[in-house]
């Protein structure tokens, strides 16, 4: 049975303190990353409300455009693949989000994370499935809800507000947030018991209106949720200046049986005031005053929607937290969403290929058809995969950061299931190769993994292949500051330029200079500073690519395709298999994955004649190359796809 509603708003100071304490750096990486492009927000319940908090937060913090879905918004609605997408549920049991989230993990949208407040969950068990998923879990102190969303909705919220506000150098709001919440969250708070007091007169009348600002309308969004799933009355919302086209018709006609419930901020005030004193005197208002910065007023209206649908519930004589709900209500609940049409198996592809041809021509198969584009695209498929299936390869080069692990927890060993591959094939007598960007961290984390006894089958190009060696070499890298005469003035230009100064951290080595933003800054950004100064120096001869997380200037003649002629140096002619994580240009894997034999694990170049990403639907990264590896047999020094492999 639920629990009283009562029992659960007991517990609110407790959530808040924990999702002002609890480790959120997981949670960052992902605003970070998030903060780079538009946001779609999806849950359904009480989860809807958080998903309007975050798309306030995210739209209010990063000036970037953010959406609101249900489930099913989100399964029927095409959207662009770089747009974020988070999924927002407590329990992560639900069909509609565990559905949702099955459809858009097979459309692999450029980052698509997941806030969950179970370990357990259906949810969470898919998504690990899927590592290329954002997956954040935060069990809020409380446990589980009641019938209606209370903790976990205040601590989801309340978290998302403290990300963003830490990674966006906003970190007053959230002060100022944490003050207002105290407050109000205090047993016995005088702000709530006078709120309590101003409610009091709309309980006699079955309709509130609730007007709001901006800031505000995460709890009107909320009062509105609980107001209809507990059947504590009618509420209709609007702002302040939506009431004014045609909402207020409602007043005129039914204005007797309506009170008026304002949440007023210091912002809005003024509007606010003039708003409410049109409204026939005989309409009865109430006002909820909040005040400082919009984080603590979205924060302390959601906290105010909680305790008013209280005191309707206890004036109505319905508990909130344990309504009733009908044999209708749970076969309802348990409806699935309808499938959504991924024309998979148009005109006999594969899941696997039809995902391919749409990651290589960005564009999904179903819509080739007219254009008359599929059967070029599945031609230079099998084409490929035939190459690859034919050919024996005395060795596999392998990018890094991205590719062996994941670029979130780049600087931990590769996990044991990726080093077991790498060391299987070494010691089958095949040569593995690493062409990274990094230094010496690699060399260190390799060796963890590695045992030592292989280390002489491991070689290592090290800052884009500048320098190579082998892993048992302990004189590798050179990792001296300082660059060498023809990167120094450009080196220095950089350091000068003013955005860069404040907003990136410059590495410099002998034949590398790395360019790594503190805050966030879109990878584009970074590279256009760095482009501009190289410009306006004159620099010549210099190479620019972006990795998963830097931009890296290399001197003339530096490239990861020195580790490829290092390597046949070492085998001879016979074919080398190159994989990595960013094929399309400007992609530090470029140069790299343009031989004939090279299979991309993320973002992949638009040459249908290689680089493609053949990985099964809704891998990417570490899990795809995982997946290549494993799919490669040894036999007499050399490596062969097994029969029947990445199909």
């Amino acid at each position: 049975m639920a629990r009283p509603y009562a029992s659960e708003m007991t517990k609110l100071a407790e959530t808040f303190e924990w999702a002002a304490s609890t480790d959120i750096k997981r949670l960052r990486k992902a605003v970070r990353t998030a903060g780079l492009s538009a946001l779609r927000a999806v849950g359904s319940g009480g989860s809807l409300t958080a998903a309007h908090a975050l798309a306030n937060f995210h739209q209010r913090f990063t000036a970037r455009m953010a959406a609101v879905s249900t489930p099913l918004e989100a399964v029927e609605e095409p959207l662009e693949h770089t747009v974020s997408t988070w999924l927002l549920s407590a329990s992560g049991g639900n069909v509609d989000i565990v559905a949702a989230a099955k459809a858009l993990i097979e459309r692999e949208p450029r980052q698509l994370a997941v806030l969950c407040g179970r370990e357990d969950s259906p949810l969470a068990e898919l998504c690990r499935a899927h590592p290329f998923v954002d997956l954040l879990i935060y069990p809020p102190p409380a446990g589980k809800d009641g019938f209606l969303a209370t903790n976990s909705l205040l601590g989801f919220s309340a978290l998302l507000a403290r990300a963003y506000a830490a990674e966006f150098g906003c970190e007053a709001e959230w002060v100022d947030a944490m003050t207002s919440l105290r407050l109000l969250l205090t047993e016995g708070s005088s702000v709530a018991e006078a709120w309590e007091d101003e409610t009091k007169p709309l309980w006699s009348r079955p309709t509130t209106l609730v007007l709001y600002g901006p800031s505000t309308r995460i709890g009107a969004i909320d009062l509105e949720s609980k107001f209809t799933e507990a059947a504590l009355g009618n509420l209709q919302l609007a702002d302040y200046r939506n009431f004014a086209h045609g909402r207020h018709h409602w007043l005129a006609k039914r204005g007797e049986m309506s009170g008026v419930l304002a949440l007023i901020t210091d912002a809005d005030r003024s509007l606010a005031e003039r708003t409410l004193a049109l409204i026939p005197r005989e309409i009865t208002q109430a006002h909820l005053s909040f005040s400082g910065q919009a984080c603590a007023t979205a924060l302390s209206a959601l906290v105010a929607a909680f305790r008013v649908s209280g005191w309707a519930g206890s004036a109505r004589g319905i508990d909130p937290g344990r309504p009733g709900v009908p044999d209708f209500g749970r076969k309802l609940y348990n409806l699935p969403l309808p499938r959504a049409a991924r024309g998979r198996n148009l005109n006999g592809l594969s899941p696997r290929d039809a995902a391919a041809i749409a990651r290589k021509a960005g564009v999904a198969p179903a819509h080739m058809t007219a254009a008359g584009e599929l059967d070029r695209w599945r031609l230079a498929l099998d084409s490929f995969r035939d190459g690859l299936r034919a050919a024996a390869f005395a060795g596999v080069v392998l990018d890094y950061d991205g590719t062996v692990v994941d670029t979130r927890d780049r600087f931990i060993p590769a996990p044991q299931p990726m080093s077991a591959q790498l060391e299987r094939i070494a010691a089958a007598g095949i040569w593995v190769a690493i062409a990274t960007g990094r230094g010496a961290s690699v060399r260190r984390d390799l060796r963890a993994r590695i045992p030592k006894t292989l280390w002489d089958r491991i070689l290592v190009g090290y800052y884009n292949g500048a320098e190579i060696a082998l892993l048992n070499d302990d004189d590798a890298p050179d990792g001296s500051e300082g660059t060498c005469a023809a990167l120094a003035p450009l080196a220095a230009a950089l350091r000068n330029q003013p955005e860069l100064a404040q907003l990136a951290r410059q590495t410099e080595r002998r034949y590398q200079i790395t360019l790594e933003g503190t805050r966030v800054m879109p990878e584009s950004r970074l590279w256009d500073l760095a482009r501009q100064v190289i410009i306006m120096t004159g620099t010549a001869d210099v190479t620019v690519t972006r990795s998963s997380h830097s931009v890296d200037i290399v001197a003339a003649g530096v490239s990861k395709l020195s580790v490829v002629t290092q390597l046949r140096n070492l085998v001879g002619t016979a074919p080398v298999l190159a994989i990595g994580d960013r094929g399309r240009w400007p992609g530090n894997d470029y140069e790299l994955l343009r031989g004939p034999y090279a299979l991309g694990v993320d973002e992949i170049s638009v040459d249908p004649s290689t680089c493609w990403n053949l990985a099964e639907p809704g891998q990417r990264g570490p899990a795809a190359t995982l997946e290549y590896l494993s799919s490669l047999e040894a036999r007499d020094g050399i490596l062969h796809f097994a029969e029947g492999a990445l199909t």
